[in-house]
């Protein structure tokens, strides 16, 4: 292997590139350390950090590959909808759900979006930091989940939105403090849409009216 086909391998590859810059770095620091201290000093120091930096972006690519780690569903972190045309477009995350940043009543909440769940529901949390409060003269309403049946709240928020989606005077359940903080967009707000459909890992929403 020439110089040209190393130089090639190498740029192809930027994480053994720069382990291998990092060692030798600590080489050369090495070889200084007893002429130059201070010179030695600084790059043992950029050796280090090099190695460092090396590790960390390992890590990452391992995580980013392993779709069932709690590393790679945190890298791959929840994004807004995107809009195309008419349609408002959710990308699957490496848990094979679908999430979405939405903005409740103003403020932004991350929400899974569940074809299982009755109604649109958000933990207590969540409806405080939204301004959600239970119905006046509400009773509370049983739900089933995965934890058993729950008694949650209901509440009617002012809007909720994401892409090209907005749903005003929605009714959602409040779950207790008990119950996870996981939020849903469930069937109540699906059913008002024109449709939805799953292609290619994304979830397709079209609103009435296009």
């Amino acid at each position: 292997m020439n110089l040209g086909e190393l130089g090639s391998f190498l740029y192809a590859q930027p994480l053994l590139a720069l382990t291998i810059a990092a060692i030798l770095l600590a080489v050369l620091a090495g070889m200084l350390s007893a002429s130059r201290p201070q010179l030695g000093h600084g790059l043992r120091g950029a050796s280090y950090l090099g190695l460092a930096a090396a590790a960390l972006l390992t890590v990452a690519q391992v995580a980013g590959h392993n779709t069932r780690s709690e590393a790679a569903f945190w890298l791959d972190r929840t994004r807004p909808a995107s809009v195309e045309g008419n349609e408002t477009v959710v990308s699957q995350r490496v848990d094979g759900h679908f999430w979405v940043e939405a903005q409740l009543n103003g403020v932004p909440v991350e929400f899974l979006v569940d074809t299982g769940a009755t109604y649109t529901g958000v933990s207590r949390s969540t409806a405080e930091r939204a301004g959600l409060r239970p119905d006046e003269g509400d009773e509370g309403m049983v739900l089933d989940t995965a934890n058993g049946p729950i008694v949650a709240r209901k509440a009617t928020a002012g809007s909720l939105r994401f892409g090209g989606i907005e749903a005003n005077s929605l009714m959602m359940a409040i779950s207790p403090d008990t119950e996870s903080d996981v939020n849903v967009i469930g069937m109540n707000l699906l059913s008002q849409l024109k449709s939805w459909r799953v292609e290619d890992n994304k979830l397709i929403l079209v609103p009435k009216g296009a």
